[in-house]
């Protein structure tokens, strides 16, 4: 039926016409009509209730906030013309608080070619390393730049930010630590409160004693195991440890330092001294203050703990024709592998902010480093010996950026600075902080003077003799830095923007195809979307400026929670968590904080399907509970004769359940509800996984279904990319009587926003700068917009599963044989006939230029696919055809044409050296590199890799000169 003409239509008709929904989703209205006719549905209403048991579907879509008028959507240029004014609403005050935040000097070239490049933002973590290699090698170049500056072995790719890391570091030392019976883990009075909070929260589930005092104070303490110094205080001091820490280490207590990384440019390395971990933020390396987030913590530890460290680490190995190929190294540490005995239950580390701060280091050169630091240490310099000269007294006698100093009319002077559109550090003792940075001017330097002083104050800078011994001698580096030859050599621009596009190039990202990843979500990451995260509004802001300068953040963040409410189900949300992982960790510490308001601290059991996610037993276990596994029947679904049993078996002792909905199996279970009251008869809590959000939104609620609470993973389901494995976003909805138990934060308390709980991330509200991608795909779809989004995504998934179904058995399924937003194609009939794997499946794909689907996830021998509503059916078509020619091909080996050692299968990818190289294989070289002809072709850049010879010759920097390019 054609469209109606313009002159016929009503205003309403045509002002409506460009809304972004039918942008957002893929398949037209004569596609979606196709797909349903294909599956034997009568419209995509009909299919959602054939689908979705009756007694957990919504009358009507839920009525997400006033702003939406009749909820409709809004265009994006509308949608961006509201939040603008939303962001007007901000105050760009110039920073000085420091404490771990700094302003920065983004450079334009990683702005444009990374930050705002869907090349980059909208890759997946890199588990395909083959479609990988440009973001590894960025990422070894993070691991590089870590270990030339800390001094020590071994780096991660990243934790989510400092306190985070600080806490993974406290629960590495006692992990490694030799003391089995200690119990104490002393920390420095002078580390920044951000950071104790977060280590507090986390001893106190698993039951160690924070010791808070002066450093030197630990040599009196006993039953110590652990360590945490800050090198640089909170209050601008640099400390020489190297005494403390060599005591330390007779002791064989694990020492922890927390560091800056632009300090350590010019500071000498904490592993020079004998520290054994050294962690902090890279966000002054080019990444934006955001209002707290995402930034990237780099972390790094000694070669004989590798084995213990928290993260993800790149590795160099080799591929199948023995070239260097990167990959992830030692997976068998992380969650998906060991669930509750993993290191960490950290699963989306800060990729994309990573990246940023290693191409600001490779772009800025060592050179270019010491010439920042530099500046910024003399002007700091130049600042103490004018308040000096002005008769004003500094707390202390060395420092790198920051200054304290004793005032005695702390409020004016608070007051003044103001004025100035200058925020100083406001919450120590009779004095006021400032932290100076690579953004500070002599003009800067000038107005901190008439602040401090009086306008009279007559100082030049020119004329100051600024002290040349703030940094005690001892602490100087004197070793050089970033000597491989990525740090010198891309310092123009045009070096710099080749150097970028040819990583780039490497990798598969959604602007090129679809990422079809089972419990991933990879659905569109619109530009309109992405656009406000780059304005100053939102970048420029300290996580820790008063309230009244952050009127627009409080008010996009107040719509986006009201509407994530109103679309859960659930009675108030905490945006604190600044991962999927991060927020099952809230929302189980406020079950856990629940249970001992009321005085059952003994509830300290958490069942977990035997098909979860392997972050939830990671979770679990971090938050001090004991998981018992409940069983799932042969259709995949919870065993509530088992679930009866367990929580019968745990009684009083039985703290919650944790379970995906739809199921980990991509199925709608029938059960669900009962599942709830079954955990509720024993006095449990249900904790409903998040992951798969992107079949409930409009449809059902988590708070309908009857669970507690819920983390919601807005990198999926709500539009924040993943960045190649990171920024994410995971705030958790609550019902009323948990709303008390949620983090709250000690640096900055709101009225009605937050709790007077520890905190689990360092920032009060997370990773803030990307909470405007969340506001705007809402705004833009609104009520409606969502639920077609979610019945798309249905619908997609079906039309996969129908005409799959054929050639690779389709495992679960629910009624009338369909399934959710996901299904799962059975490859072990496959592999047991023929020898074909679900990896050699994976690898062919690429030829066909595709990622690959989940591998062996929720099931070994496995591929799970998940379409999203965002692929038209062009695309979907173009996936299923290459699924079917790969079927072909298996059953030219099954029939014999080819061998089972040597067939496109087992090859597979294929790279543009094979079209020169010499050819001896039974298929031709056409068939090999063009299997879906040669339009659009993605060449990737190395063969299959060698992950067994990755693990056993472990090499976690820069690849030797020898083989560099």
């Amino acid at each position: 039926m054609q469209d109606l003409l313009p002159m016929t239509q009503t205003l309403s008709q045509l002002e409506h016409h460009g809304a972004f929904i039918q942008r957002h989703i893929g398949p037209s209205q004569e596609q979606q009509s196709a797909m349903l006719r294909a599956i034997g549905a009568a419209s995509l209403p009909d299919l959602i209730t054939s689908i979705v048991p009756a007694d957990i579907q919504l009358p009507g879509p839920p009525p997400i906030g006033e702003a939406l008028t009749e909820h409709l959507a809004l265009t994006e240029h509308l949608a961006l013309a509201e939040l603008k004014a939303i962001a007007a609403q901000n105050q760009r005050y110039k920073s000085c608080i420091g404490m771990g935040y700094t302003p920065v000097l983004t450079p334009p070239v990683i702005l444009r070619n990374m930050l705002e490049n869907p090349g980059w933002y909208t890759t997946y973590t890199p588990y395909q390393p083959e479609v990988s290699q440009g973001r590894l090698e960025a990422l070894l170049n993070f691991q590089q730049l870590t270990l030339d500056l800390t001094g020590l072995d071994i780096a991660s790719a990243s934790l989510l930010d400092e306190a985070t890391a600080a806490a993974e570091a406290m629960a590495m030392a006692k992990r490694v630590s030799r003391l089995k019976n200690a119990n104490r883990f002393f920390v420095a009075d002078d580390i920044h409160p951000q950071t104790l909070d977060v280590v507090r929260t986390r001893a106190q589930t698993f039951g160690f004693d924070v010791l808070v005092d002066k450093a030197e104070k630990v040599l009196e303490r006993e039953d110590v195991f652990g360590v945490l110094l800050q090198q640089v205080g909170t209050g601008g001091e640099v400390h020489d440890y190297g005494v403390l820490i060599a005591a330390l280490k007779n002791r064989k207590v694990v020492v922890s330092v927390a560091a800056d990384l632009m300090t350590l440019v010019l500071l000498r390395s904490p592993g020079s001294q004998g520290a054994d971990i050294v962690f902090g933020s890279a966000q002054r390396f080019g990444v934006p203050m955001g209002y707290g987030g995402p930034h990237a913590a780099f972390f790094a530890a000694r070669d004989e703990h590798k084995r213990s460290m928290p993260g993800r680490i790149i590795g160099v190995s080799r591929d199948a024709a023995g070239n260097s190929a990167l990959r992830m190294a030692m997976q068998t540490r992380e969650q998906h592998i060991r669930r509750e005995k993993a290191n960490s239950n950290i699963c989306t580390s800060q990729v994309l902010l990573a990246n940023i701060a290693s191409l600001y280091a490779v772009f800025h050169g060592p050179s270019g480093l010491k010439r920042i630091a530099g500046r910024i240490h003399r002007l700091t310099d130049i600042l103490a010996a004018g308040l000096r000269q002005g008769g004003l007294k500094l707390r202390y006698t060395s420092w790198f950026d920051t200054l304290t100093v004793e005032v005695a009319d702390k409020a004016a002077i608070l007051e003044r600075a103001l004025s100035f559109g200058i925020n100083l550090r406001s919450d120590l003792h009779n004095a006021v902080g400032m932290t100076l940075d690579e953004t500070t001017t002599r003009e800067d330097v000038l107005a901190l003077f008439s602040i401090l002083l009086g306008a009279q104050h007559g100082l030049s800078i020119d004329a100051l003799d600024a002290d040349a011994n703030a940094i005690p001698a001892d602490m100087l580096r004197q070793d050089a830095i970033l000597t491989h030859p990525v740090f010198n050599r891309h310092h123009s621009e045009t070096e710099m923007m080749r150097y970028m596009h040819s990583l780039e190039r490497k990798d598969l990202a959604l602007n090129q195809a679809m990422i079809p990843l089972g419990s991933c979500t990879m659905k569109l990451n619109a530009a309109a979307e992405m656009i406000p995260i780059t304005w100053p509004e939102f970048a420029e802001l300290h996580p820790f400026c008063p309230a009244e300068q952050a009127g627009g953040y409080l008010q996009m963040i107040g719509q986006l929670s009201q509407w994530l409410i109103q679309l859960t189900g659930y009675d108030a949300l905490c945006m604190q968590p600044n991962s999927g992982a991060q927020g099952e960790y809230a929302g189980l510490l406020a079950i856990r904080r629940y249970h001992e308001s009321r005085g059952q601290s003994a509830r300290h059991i958490c069942l977990i399907p035997a098909s979860a996610h392997g972050t939830n037993p990671a979770s679990a276990q971090m938050a001090g509970m004991t998981v018992v596994v409940v069983a799932c029947d042969k259709q995949g679904n919870i065993d509530l004769h088992d679930l009866r049993n367990k929580a019968g078996q745990a009684g009083d002792a039985l703290s919650c359940i944790m379970v995906t909905y739809p199921s980990t199996h991509g199925v709608y279970e029938e059960t669900i509800r009962e599942v709830c009251q079954i955990v509720h008869q024993f006095g449990g809590q249900v904790y409903l996984d998040g992951a798969n959000m992107n079949a409930q939104v409009g449809i059902t609620t988590p708070g309908y279904i009857g669970a507690d609470v819920s983390h919601l993973n807005l990198h999926k389901t709500f539009c924040i990319p993943h960045g190649g494995g990171g920024p994410g976003m995971g705030p958790i909805g609550v019902k009323a009587h948990l709303a008390p138990f949620v983090p709250g934060h000690s640096v900055v308390q709101l009225d009605g926003v937050l709790t007077a709980q520890g905190a689990v991330s360092a920032a009060p509200f997370g990773s803030a700068s990307i909470l405007p991608i969340s506001w705007m795909y809402i705004r833009m779809m609104g009520a409606e917009g969502l639920k077609q989004a979610s019945s798309v995504a249905i619908l997609n998934a079906n039309y996969i599963a129908r005409r799959l179904r054929s050639a690779y058995p389709i495992l679960y399924a629910g009624r009338d044989g369909r399934v959710a937003h996901e299904c799962i194609l059975d490859i072990r009939p496959i592999k047991e006939q023929t020898g074909i794997s679900e990896l050699d499946i994976a690898k062919r794909l690429i030829d066909y230029g595709f990622h690959a689907p989940t591998m062996s996830f929720p099931v070994a021998g496995t591929l799970m696919v998940e379409p999203t509503e965002s692929e038209s059916k062009v695309e979907l078509d173009r996936f299923i055809d290459a699924m079917l020619a790969i079927r072909s091909e298996i059953d030219r080996v099954a029939n014999g044409e080819w061998p089972a050692a040597d067939n496109p299968l087992v090859n597979a990818p294929h790279t543009q050296m094979d079209i020169v190289g010499e050819w001896s294989h039974p298929y031709t070289r056409e068939l090999a590199v063009f299997p879906a002809g040669s339009a659009n072709k993605y060449w990737p850049t190395v063969k299959r890799l060698d992950d067994v010879y990755g693990d056993r010759n472990l090499f976690c920097s820069c690849v030797p000169l020898s083989e560099y390019p």
